[in-house]
Formats: C-alpha cells, structure tokens, sequence
C-alpha cells in the first residue's frame, strides 16, 4: 500500500485553486472589463458616425434642391423669352393686317365716290391711276412654338447625385486581447520592474510648454530652392519638397539620397506610411503614388475625377487623409483605410456650408481631430466622424496659413505667411503663443513638423535650410 499526505494533497490543491483565482482577478476579469468599455466607445463613435453621414446626406439634398430651383428659375426666364419673341412677331403681324384692312376701308370709300354719273371724268381718269390698284393681301406667318422634352431620370440617378454610403468589403478587425504574459501577477513589483514601469509612463505627464525657443540644429537640403514641407521617416531620414516638383530623400548629415520630379508644388503632398513607405500626390494624374525603401515608385490609390493636392497618414490607425480639389465643387478631405479603400468624405459642415476652399495641408491630432491649414479658409478642424469642431482664423485682420502639424500635447503648430510665425493652439483653437517670429531668425516659414523628441522642424521660402527648434521641456 501506498499512503498519500492528505492535508499535502489539500495544500497544493488550494494553491492551485489560490493562483487561477489570481489570473481570473488579475488578467480576465480586468481584461473583459477593458473590452467591455472599448464596445461602448465603439458604440458612441458609431452614433456619431452615423449622425454625421445623416447631415451629410441633408447637406447634400439641399444643395441638389437649391441645384434644381436654380435651374427651373433659368428654364422659366428662357420660356418667358420665347413667348416674348413669338408674342411680338404676331403682334407685327397684326398691326400689319389691321392697316391693310384700313386700307381696303378708304379705297372701297373711294370707289363709291366715282359712283356718281357727274364724277364719269374723274372715273376715267381714276382708273388710269395706280391708286387704285389693290395692293395684295400681306404675308404672314404661323408661330413656330418650342416643344419641351420631358427629361430622363430616374431614382437611381438622383440617388447617384446625392453620394453614396458604403460599408467598406473588409474583414472587421479583431480586438486586441493583451496576452496573460503582460500582466504581473505578484501583488508587488521588484525595485527594477518599478523603474521600468516609470520610464515607460506616459511622456505627457511629464512634459510641457518651455519658457523660450531654443534652435539645437540646422540642416542645408541638397536639390531644393525652398522648403514648402517635410515628412520625417523612422530611419533618421527626410524627404523634402520645393515649389518647382522637386521631392529630395536626404540623411541627417545632409546627403542626398533620392530625387524625384512630381506635379506638386507648394502643398503638403507627401507623407511616411506606417510601413515606413513615402506616399505623395499627383494633381495632374489623380493619383497617390507609393515609394518603397527600395525606391520602387508604384500606384497606390486612384482618385477618380478629384484631383490630390495633399495627403497626410494617420499615426493612430494608418488611415490617409487626402485633401481633394474638382472644379465647380466645394474642396474635401478624403479618408481612405492603409490598404487604399475609400471610407469616408468630409465636404460640409454641420449647416450644410462648404468646409475648405483649398485644404493645402493637413494633419492629426492626438484625439482623432482632422486639421486642415487652407490658405482661404484659415485652419478649418472636424473631429474624426467629420463634424466641424472649430476654426482659426489668426489673431488680425489677416491670416495666410502654411504648414501645419501637431505634438504629443495635442497642440497645434501652423505658419502665418502674412506676418512670418508660427501659431500654437490649444486642442480646441485655442490661441496660446506665437510661437516663432523673425526674432528666432525665422523668415518666410512654410513647413513645420514635430519629430520623436518633441522638436519642431522649421522649413522656409527662398532657401534649403530647415531649422529644429526644442519648445517643450
């Protein structure tokens, strides 16, 4: 016989019972919790989602509407022409007829007057005069009325005019369940664990706006005339672009490592994707070219009958945010998923009025807000379902933004070509400081960018300088 330690057996028993309880209070309890939350969030944002798609759909019927009266206001002014002419030709003909007919009056009154036997002499002689020859009848014509074609439409085409809403053919993405191995399960960390948990503690607790502007460094890029932006990648390099097309890969030590000849000019056409590829716009073609680490230039999105201007890649989801032109039609901003699908359009805000007549740059901000720099419309903000938030429109009587970007505190960085500074706003367009002015030596500013230190990147007109500045401490 084989005797077995009963109260051994129970205590390793109510360990293991002690340690699941732990994991289940630990990791799957806190986990679904975290879950549970992130649906409900998930169920807000797609009730603001719908609601703006909602006010989309209203804004454009509208338009349409006030499309449709114009057009019958103009085909009622062309039908009132027409009767107008047609009215005044029979009215001459009238006129024409009626004096004709007074004619005949007088000369039947003249015949009866050579009745008489004692008038014979002047009768003779009457009828020997071309006074009495009847004139022939006047020729007339019938009108030629318009006929009215009835026009061909059917629902299907005004439900064309009106946009459409799609669900994107994409299989939905999972949600992340972090992995138990993530999870501490000892009630205490270690003296080391505790200094790793601080180091990686949100960089925002920590940082904030510096009493002064301080330049750290400068850089001269090869193969540009000016600096009208900046992408910067994750491999300590840069590509820049001037007003002539030019698009310069460089290294930190100012080598040149690509050029390329594109359409753009001085527009926010270009940006780093997360798989750390380059995309940039082309106007001219409608379309948004992929650059590869191996320098492979292929076509990565079509743009229909809208034409790119700039182009901007989420550093929260890798969505592309591309400002969009068409003539005779309100700019917008197009949202596309990484793989290239069209998910969403932003055109008008929430009364129906146009948002961006020439959204020449963009950016985001940390919470989802869509920042658009547009030369004429000032910075025009919407949140991430497209409902305009704010707009900015400088501090005078004249505002010309350039360049825009974001930081890590949610501010908002944009060049004033009017007056040569850079504006920082709060989250909510908020004035708070001009940043720079010519006092930092800061002339003509363009471009601006933040990178992963938290310094600003400053590029300029009539030069290939780009200045870094630290503003945060």
């Amino acid at each position: 016989h084989v005797f077995t330690d009963l109260e051994m057996v129970f205590t390793e028993k109510c360990s293991s019972c002690n340690a699941e309880i732990t994991k289940i209070r630990s990791y799957f309890e806190p986990t679904s919790q975290d879950l549970k939350q992130e649906i409900a969030r998930d169920v807000t944002e797609i009730k603001k989602i719908m609601e703006g798609i909602r006010k989309s759909v209203k804004a454009e019927s509208e338009a349409l509407k006030n499309l449709v009266d114009t057009v019958t206001s103009d085909k009622m002014e062309q039908v009132d022409k027409i009767e107008q002419s047609l009215l005044e030709t029979l009215n001459g003909q009238n006129q024409e007829i009626y004096d004709y007919i007074n004619y005949l009056t007088d000369l039947v009154r003249t015949f009866y007057g050579y009745l008489s036997p004692s008038n014979i002499e002047q009768l003779t002689f009457a009828f020997k005069s071309e006074n009495l020859i009847i004139r022939p009848i006047p020729e007339t014509s019938k009108p030629v009325p318009p006929i009215f074609t009835a026009g061909q439409y059917s629902k299907e085409n005004v439900a064309k005019l009106l946009g459409r809403i799609t669900v994107p053919n994409i299989k939905p993405e999972n949600r992340k369940i972090k992995s138990m191995e993530t999870v501490p399960i000892q009630l205490k960390p270690t003296g080391k664990q505790r200094k790793q948990e601080i180091e990686k503690s949100d960089v925002k607790q920590t940082l904030s706006l510096s009493s002064s502007v301080t330049k750290v460094r400068e850089y001269t890029v090869p193969g540009v005339d000016d600096v009208y932006h900046i992408s910067l990648g994750k491999s300590g390099r840069l590509w820049v672009s001037d007003g002539d097309g030019n698009l310069v890969q460089t290294d930190l030590q100012g080598n040149r490592l690509q050029k390329i000849q594109t359409s753009g000019q001085d527009e926010g056409y270009h940006t780093y994707t997360q798989d750390g590829d380059l995309i940039y716009t082309d106007e001219h073609n409608k379309v948004i070219n992929r650059i590869t680490p191996d320098s492979t230039i292929t076509e990565f999105i079509k743009t229909g009958v809208w034409g790119p201007i700039s182009v901007h890649c989420s550093h929260i989801n890798g969505d592309i945010l591309v400002g969009m032109l068409k003539k005779k039609n309100p700019s917008k901003v197009t949202r596309y998923n990484k793989t290239g699908t069209e998910i969403q359009n932003i055109q008008r805000g929430n009364k129906g009025q146009p948002l961006y007549s020439y959204p020449q740059f963009i950016t985001e901000n940390i919470n989802g807000d869509v920042c658009v720099s547009d030369h004429y419309s000032g910075v025009v903000v919407v949140d991430k379902s497209g409902q305009h938030r704010f707009s900015y429109t400088g501090q005078g009587s004249w505002f010309r933004p350039y360049g825009i970007c974001t930081d890590v505190l949610g501010h908002i960085l944009v060049c004033d070509t009017y007056i040569d500074t850079v504006h920082l706003l709060d989250q909510d367009g908020r004035f708070l400081s001009l940043l720079l002015t010519q006092q930092q030596g800061i002339k003509y500013s363009r471009s601006v960018c933040v990178d992963d230190e938290n310094n600003l990147w400053v590029g300029q007109l009539d030069n290939n300088t780009v200045k870094v500045y630290k503003y945060l401490q």
